[in-house]
């Protein structure tokens, strides 16, 4: 299947000159006022794209991006991946063992063997784990006065998180921070760029191998010993679909959180009040966290191509072709959300897409990350009486993240 022309100019009343696929473009803030037209004027616009010889379908409204998420018959994650990006095959062929790059049979096989370790119960029963990790965390950061947030407090919960989750060691787990960076930052010449991140997955491939093996061969009862044991029908990850798993939630789980905590800081130092509502009424952590994923958003897209000439948004969408489904834009939908551009931590209801929108994909770890989160805001809540800006903060250039990877922070105890 080859994509069809490009058909710009079949719509003489949409906008042109519009680009929200440039990731220089997200780095001081996302276009929100492009993706705004483009939900009132064009909701499924034909945009321009390096990668290709023409462009690809830039979905933007909340209705679309979920009903696209939820129709996998009708749009591939297989294809040609998940990501906005293009890769060759040989690329593509090794993405594929990665559950968020399959379809169906082979996705709904990998993720009912990883979904084991992974249900609400499951991850409830890490509560009182996580939350004495953020209150070490925090009092660390306090007792130095602040500094950078991202890497004192953000950085630091998820990562300690997912390497006691995989039983990799507390002294390794540097080792993680530093490959999951490389791998987000494929975009990012700051960050390593395609050869860095190309070279961060094939080093934590290779010590998932490692690991796997031993756990194999001496199950620690960690959620590892899990993935690499068969369930009670003998079904079991192969060795390279464990692997593929590993760097998976080595990366989303790390990244995303990361983002999730540090944008959340940032929004309530820029609406005090918000912050004072919390402290007034900690009861409030659990929407705020809800809040904090959707005004952050910390993936901005997901990529789908399409299996058969459909119809969405009044386009027609040809088989073969690229659709970007654009979790920034549909988060603040005004026709979903009342007063989307303003940050409410007591916003309910608050169906936002933060987690892929729903449908087969919906992020495996989304109770686990909202769990950090909210632990994250009631630890600071209960600790910190005031953040205070110390200087320029730093976004990731990125296709695929949207997240702040420098947030100087004074922090005044309570």
């Amino acid at each position: 299947m080859t994509p069809h022309a490009d058909p710009t100019g079949t719509d003489p009343t949409g906008p042109t000159g519009i680009d929200v696929f440039d990731p220089d473009r997200y780095v001081p803030t996302p276009p929100h006022h492009d993706f705004a037209v483009l939900r009132s004027r064009a909701p499924v616009y034909w945009q321009p794209d390096p990668q290709l010889p023409s462009g690809h379908w830039a979905v933007t409204r909340h209705a679309d991006v979920s009903w696209i998420a939820r129709r996998p018959e009708l749009f591939s994650s297989q294809l040609a991946g998940a990501q906005p990006m293009e890769y060759d095959e040989v690329a593509i062929g090794m993405q594929r063992m990665m559950m968020i790059n399959q379809d169906a049979p082979q996705h709904v096989r990998v993720r009912s063997l990883v979904n084991r370790g992974f249900t609400p119960r499951m991850v409830e029963q890490l509560r009182e784990r996580i939350a004495a990790e953020c209150e070490r965390i925090v009092d660390g950061a306090l007792r130095g006065g602040g500094g950078d947030f991202v890497r004192q407090v953000a950085a630091e919960l998820p990562i300690v998180v997912i390497a006691e989750l995989m039983g990799v060691p507390r002294e390794e787990r540097h080792r993680l921070f530093a490959w999951s960076q490389g791998v987000a930052g494929e975009a990012d010449p700051d960050a390593g760029g395609a050869v860095g991140a190309r070279a961060a997955a094939q080093e934590m491939a290779r010590y998932a191998a490692v690991l796997g093996a031993e756990r194999r061969d001496c199950p620690a009862g960690d959620i590892v010993s899990r993935l690499v044991s068969a369930d009670a029908d003998g079904n079991q990850l192969t060795e390279r679909e464990f692997q593929a798993f590993f760097v998976l939630l080595a990366v989303a789980g790390n990244e995303t959180t990361r983002y999730a905590i540090a944008g959340g800081v940032q929004a309530l130092m820029a609406h005090p009040e918000q912050w004072a509502r919390l402290k007034a009424d900690p009861a409030l952590v659990t929407t705020a966290a809800e809040e904090v994923v959707r005004w952050e958003t910390p993936t901005k897209v997901f990529r789908r191509t399409a299996v058969t000439d459909v119809e969405v948004g009044g386009r027609l969408i040809r088989a073969g072709d690229k659709v970007v489904a654009h979790l920034t834009s549909a988060n603040r939908d005004e026709e979903v959300f009342e007063d989307p551009f303003h940050f409410d931590v007591g916003r309910d209801p608050n169906p936002h897409l933060g987690f892929g929108g729903g449908g087969p994909h919906f992020c495996i770890g989304r109770h686990l990350a909202l769990l950090e989160v909210e632990l994250m805001l009631r630890t600071l809540v209960d600790r910190v009486a005031e953040f205070r800006p110390a200087g320029p903060s730093r976004r990731l250039r990125s296709y695929q993240f949207h997240g702040l990877t420098h947030l100087p922070v004074r922090l005044i105890a309570a």
